[in-house]
């Protein structure tokens, strides 16, 4: 049956459109074919829907929405005749220009969706586009559908929980790992034998949402150093493509499923790493790529002259207990929980959750009470990284609602690091360690205390009883990066 709210009302070139649906967020397909597009901003003054064909400079059509197709902060329209494998798509938000006051606004820019489900740019790694292309990150257009067959998130009582911390890229990349399609998710599924062998029944895979490597890329002695890890997030809603072998054929998002599907069925969980206290946009000096063109002051905290507070150590930091940021994470928590069937996440610098709009942390902070009693993250696993590089440490003093929250013990971690140095005064402390930290969760709270001794921060064990101090220098960083001490680290 054709509704009213249905028939396109506009046309333009061979395209016709009507007012759209608020919700969901983000480009939808629908039944119908029409693609719905909604997407946020509390002050801009218009906003212009761009289709590229893909991997095309210019685009092929504009449409400005109309004022009628806002609704209260939303700009929203139902397109026909789009044809979702061939287009790309990206956002022209006009506004005022004030810095000084944090309104970035900028119509010559085209900005990507921060709901996008895929994102074009960066499918092959490593692979650098022109430097006169602004707008590299390019929204995709995806159909959800994909046959899970049962499949779902396997619940495992965390005291049970044995976790591999994994990078994608390289697990598979060197050769010696005889898979057919290296630095791949369907690389990682030809190693679940090797993974069931170790023991493990989770797999912590560093971050996955779309970054981009060439992020603070250099050259160094004539070797190209990358943004490796991807702690630098362009997308929170897609799968980086580049670590799909099927990527160039806009398949990430199935590649990625069937990776966890392959895991399910061999016990293992997948839990992802996620990074909400920052995104790739930087500071003041910082690339235009969504958040800071569409609505800088609701995304980011910003300081009274309009600068960017930088509790993250990367640039900025997300506004994330405002009421729009807030409930953009819950979306994102959510729909890798239902679409991919994940089982948890560890949430990066977790402690920048915590904070208000002014970067004073909270007695209790509403992200992290909306994500410990959301109906849809009840079963999910949440590890906190409980401290962030503006020195708030919560290790057993993070924000647990009934245990819901878990924390990467650092104390464990420093402790037993500094005994297998030698450090023989640990010993009364170290006691206290692998006795499940009751001085810092009390009786029974050992299920809030996730124990390693070896994670991507810092020296691997290797180094730890090689080196008394560290030593970066090959990064072309003159060794500033991380901490002074033989725990530190660094990011790239």
């Amino acid at each position: 049956m054709l509704l009213i709210d249905d028939i396109p009302t506009n046309k333009i070139g061979p395209l016709r459109y009507r007012v759209g649906k608020v919700f969901p967020f983000g480009a939808t397909l629908r039944e119908d074919d029409s693609v719905n597009f909604s997407v946020y901003s509390k002050e801009a003054t218009g906003c212009t829907l761009v289709l590229f064909h893909h991997g095309q400079k210019k685009p092929w059509i504009k449409i400005p929405f109309p004022e009628e197709y806002r609704i209260g902060n939303v700009y929203t329209m139902l397109v026909y005749g789009i044809n979702v494998e061939t287009t790309e798509y990206g956002y022209i938000f006009d506004g005022p220009y004030e810095p000084e006051k944090g309104l970035l606004y900028d119509k010559s820019r085209v900005l990507l969706d921060p709901y996008a489900k895929s994102i074009s740019g960066r499918t092959v790694w490593g692979k650098k586009h022109r430097e006169d292309e602004q707008f590299v990150h390019r929204g995709q257009i995806v159909d959800e559908d994909f046959t899970w067959g049962g499949d779902k998130p396997l619940e495992i009582p965390v005291e049970k929980l044995v976790i591999y911390e994994m990078h994608v890229r390289s697990f598979t990349q060197n050769k010696n790992s005889n898979v057919r399609h290296r630095g791949t998710y369907a690389g990682v599924m030809e190693k679940i034998p090797y993974l069931k062998e170790l023991g493990i029944n989770c797999v912590e895979l560093m971050p996955v949402f779309e970054f981009d490597e060439f992020d603070n890329s250099r050259e160094v002695g004539g070797k190209r150093l990358y943004n490796y890890w991807g702690y630098s997030t362009v997308g929170f809603f897609a799968p980086k493509a580049g670590y799909a072998a099927s990527a160039p054929l806009g398949m990430e998002g199935y590649e990625f499923k069937h990776m966890i599907k392959e895991f399910h069925k061999n016990g293992i969980e997948v839990v992802l790493d996620v990074v909400f206290n920052h995104t790739a946009e930087g500071n003041e000096n910082g690339p235009y790529i969504s958040y800071r063109g569409i609505d800088n002051r609701t995304y980011y905290l910003l300081t009274p002259e309009g600068y960017y507070y930088n509790f993250s150590g990367c640039g900025n930091t997300m506004n994330c207990n405002n009421p729009i940021v807030r409930h953009m994470v819950l979306d994102c928590l959510r729909y890798w929980v239902t679409a991919y069937h994940v089982d948890g996440f560890r949430f990066d610098l977790a402690s920048i959750l915590s904070r208000d709009k002014d970067g004073a942390p909270m007695m209790n902070p509403p992200l992290l009470n909306n994500i410990a009693n959301d109906v849809v993250l009840g079963k999910s696993l949440l590890i906190a990284e409980a401290w962030d590089a503006g020195g708030l440490y919560q290790v057993g003093d993070f924000h647990h609602w009934g245990e819901r929250w878990a924390e990467w013990n650092g104390k464990y971690r420093d402790c037993i690091r500094k005994f297998i140095k030698g450090g023989e005064e640990q010993a009364p402390e170290i006691i206290r360690r692998i006795s499940d930290s009751k001085d810092l969760y009390g009786e029974g709270g050992f299920e809030s205390s996730v124990n390693f001794v070896c994670c991507h921060d810092g020296f691997t064990l290797y180094d730890l009883v090689s080196y008394n101090d560290k030593h970066n220098e090959a990064n072309g960083e003159r060794n500033q990066d991380g901490c002074k001490c033989a725990l530190g680290g660094s990011r790239f």
